[in-house]
């Protein structure tokens, strides 16, 4: 046990060799930080570990201490396709090396080449957006959430908008539509009932002064049984009877109808439009399966109204969400080719040979590293899309299912799978493990990474 004035000092530690990738991985003054910490802790109890003396001995401690403080790429065999946890879409490598020489050198984000003035920086992406839906305008914020609030911030600052009690939707992270709705400035006006609302409900409330009519996507739940609900086209009519705009918030959206490439329908911003909606908002990482942004669709008029909100200023996107959204608005020009360039649209179409091959290789690396007690099957499985996308539908997968007769031991082999160089995340479902194959893309890589699992008691 060495004494406490032994201890090195924290400027020669952070000097030595051994802490040099430590420091290239996390920071010098972060790691300085924890070595006080840690040494601060040992001279309040007066005693300090055998190694405290050697810097080889700090990188060790340090590396198992912030391993978990850095972002890093994970492998999600979840079965939950868009996982908001883990980043939700991924995105495509050839549309990101395409974007760089727009991020890394000035670009005219908001400069017109033409006429050597001030530009528009939605320009490019409203363009491609109103080509791709009909619409007649286009605007584009930092998410979903923020279109919405823009919208009702635009129209409905300080007046009511009647909302279905069956669409008042918490999605992750307690976020609540009716909290949105104050903070947007206007007053939630609930009508209907949770299974039943009726194109009368709706009128009656619109009898007296309110800012918008407002539809939304049920995202992450789905209601069946006793149900009603009003469509959009009667709710467009009953609005414009009134006067006012119609906004659907489909939370999700795809520019493509899914069920061409053999996947359930989820209503497009196009068909809303279409149906007499004047706003639409929507994802840019979901379905889309581009970076986070809230796309803002509809007639010239309403979505100029939000441009000028000086809001829009506090919600507007940065040179690189743009850049790389408007690349992948691009590929929906030639919709055939999707599943071939989008990695969304990819991993949903794998064919189930092709899952079951990737299970087959996976169990066997499994089972060659896990020790007695241990079973390793292959099953079938049902994938979630994720993030409020298709609640109600879930589409066939394969899976690698690990059992034990031990709980304990199962919870401690999930943790050791977060705990890999590249950590794998999966889920504990029926008192199994299950890793989905959805998420092994990277099969050979994946391997890999199993080879250094070790089986602890």
């Amino acid at each position: 046990m060495p004494e406490l004035r032994d201890l090195p000092g924290i400027d020669r530690l952070t000097k030595d060799e051994a802490l040099a990738a430590v420091i290239s991985a996390h920071g010098l003054e972060t790691v300085k930080a924890a070595l006080r910490q840690l040494q601060q802790s040992w001279r309040a109890c007066g005693t300090a570990p055998d190694w405290a003396v050697d810097a080889a001995g700090y990188a060790h401690e340090l590396n198992m201490r912030m391993g978990h403080l850095d972002y890093q790429p994970v492998f999600n065999l979840t079965g939950t396709i868009i996982h908001t946890n883990l980043g939700r879409s991924m995105l495509s490598e050839s549309l990101y090396d395409s974007v760089r020489p727009l991020v890394t050198q000035p670009m005219n984000l908001e400069f017109n080449l033409e006429t050597g003035k001030r530009g528009d920086r939605d320009a490019v992406v409203e363009r491609r957006l109103c080509v791709l839906t009909g619409a007649e305008a286009a605007t584009v914020v930092n998410n979903n959430a923020a279109a919405l609030m823009l919208v009702l911030n635009t129209f409905a600052q300080g007046r009511g908008v009647p909302v279905s009690r069956g669409e008042l939707i918490e999605i992750g992270g307690s976020f609540r539509l009716p909290e949105l709705m104050t903070r947007a400035g206007c007053e939630l006006l609930e009508v209907g009932t949770t299974n039943r609302t009726h194109l009368k409900d709706f009128r009656a409330a619109a009898a007296e002064p309110i800012g918008l009519l407002l539809k939304v996507h049920p995202s992450n739940f789905h209601i069946s049984g006793f149900t009603k609900s009003v469509s959009v086209r009667e709710m467009a009519d009953l609005a414009h009877e009134h006067g006012l705009p119609l906004c659907v918030d489909l939370g999700s959206g795809t520019l493509v109808d899914l069920t061409r490439f053999g996947l359930p329908h989820e209503p497009m911003p196009q068909e809303v439009l279409a149906q007499g909606a004047d706003l639409v908002t929507f994802s840019g990482d979901k379905l889309l399966g581009s970076v986070q942004a809230g796309l803002i669709i509809g007639g010239k008029a309403y979505v100029d109204a939000c441009k000028t909100n000086p809001m829009k200023r506090a919600l507007r996107p940065d040179k690189l969400t743009l850049a790389f959204l408007d690349k992948t608005l691009a590929l929906y020009e030639s919709a055939e080719d999707l599943p071939r360039q989008l990695p969304l649209l990819r991993i949903m179409t794998t064919p189930i040979d092709a899952l079951q091959a990737r299970a087959e290789v996976i169990q066997t690396a499994l089972a060659h590293q896990l020790g007695e007690g241990w079973t390793v099957d292959t099953a079938t499985s049902e994938c979630q899309i994720g993030s409020g996308s298709l609640p109600d539908r879930t589409i066939p997968s394969r899976a690698v299912i690990i059992s034990h007769p031990e709980e304990k031991r199962l919870r401690i082999l999930m943790a050791s799978l977060r705990g890999l160089r590249k950590p794998i995340v999966a889920r504990l479902s029926q008192g199994k493990v299950w890793l989905d194959m959805r998420g092994a893309e990277q099969t050979d890589a994946l391997v890999e990474v199993i080879r250094d699992l070790k089986d602890e008691p």
